[in-house]
């Protein structure tokens, strides 16, 4: 099925059962430069565009919320000339996408620690996100030098410092209470995530609001990784049965009888 045949949702989506929020692991980009003989740079180029198009389509289609992981605490290890890279394509996207992150009635949040970021993106980032604070079109939120277990280790350290000023009582440390110090709380855990480039694995990214989160893994490299492979995502998160630790058809008394 071609991508440009997709804008609207397509007619085997049931618009009912579509997940609020989606949230990606976009892997595969320094893959599919090398597969061309291209430098990896090229490959994240291209994944930028690549989220571009996801960010339309989830507005086309109604899907309220999206969270990329743009960028992790381990991605600190790569070559400096990629982190540079990175950081300064950071910075150039949010300037010359901001007017029509404003058009499309965007808001763009980031999750992370910001501070050991370069200045000038952490004001690129701060602008963005002030300008954009009204808007209700779309949530996306991008996860900037972000890993998910510092961030628990934060919060549990808030949450301490709090019980230690005698301003709450251990007793009242609820999971709830947690997720209000977490960098995520004021959005809701995500429904699907989606990996490219066939990895299997969770790489440091949402642990604990993934607890209920339905796992889509893909083959396809992220630059590749167009609206039908995303349709086809979808179709795979409607076939699921989201029972949240409970069971679909309670067993009837006979049933249960005979299990016993």
């Amino acid at each position: 099925m071609a991508t440009e045949f997709l804008s609207s949702l397509p007619t085997d989506l049931d618009p009912q059962r579509l997940p609020r929020h989606v949230a990606v692991i976009m892997d595969g980009n320094g893959r599919w430069a090398t597969q061309r003989g291209w430098p990896r740079v090229a490959g994240h180029r291209q994944g930028a565009k690549t989220l571009k198009a996801l960010l339309r389509c989830c507005k086309d289609w109604g899907i309220e919320s999206l969270t990329a992981y743009a960028f992790s605490t381990e991605n600190w290890r790569r070559s400096p000339e990629e982190v540079n890279f990175l950081m300064l394509l950071f910075k150039r996207l949010l300037r010359q996408e901001l007017a029509e992150i404003q058009r499309e009635g965007v808001k763009i949040t980031f999750i992370g620690d910001l501070s050991i970021l370069p200045g000038a993106l952490q004001q690129e980032i701060h602008h963005a996100t002030i300008a954009t604070a009204n808007n209700r079109v779309l949530q996306f939120n991008v996860a900037v030098n972000y890993g998910s277990r510092a961030e628990i280790a934060r919060a549990c350290r808030q949450v301490a410092e709090q019980v230690q000023q005698g301003n709450l009582s251990s007793a009242n440390v609820t999971e709830d209470l947690i997720e209000q110090y977490l960098y995520t709380a004021d959005i809701p855990n995500p429904d699907l995530l989606i990996r490219t480039s066939g990895e299997l694995r969770l790489s440091n990214f949402l642990l604990w609001q993934l607890a209920y989160t339905e796992l889509y893994f893909t083959d396809i490299l992220w630059p590749d990784f167009d609206r039908a492979a995303f349709h086809q995502a979808l179709l795979a998160y409607q076939g699921r049965d989201r029972r949240f630790g409970t069971v679909s058809t309670p067993l009837s008394n006979s049933a249960a009888q005979a299990v016993l």
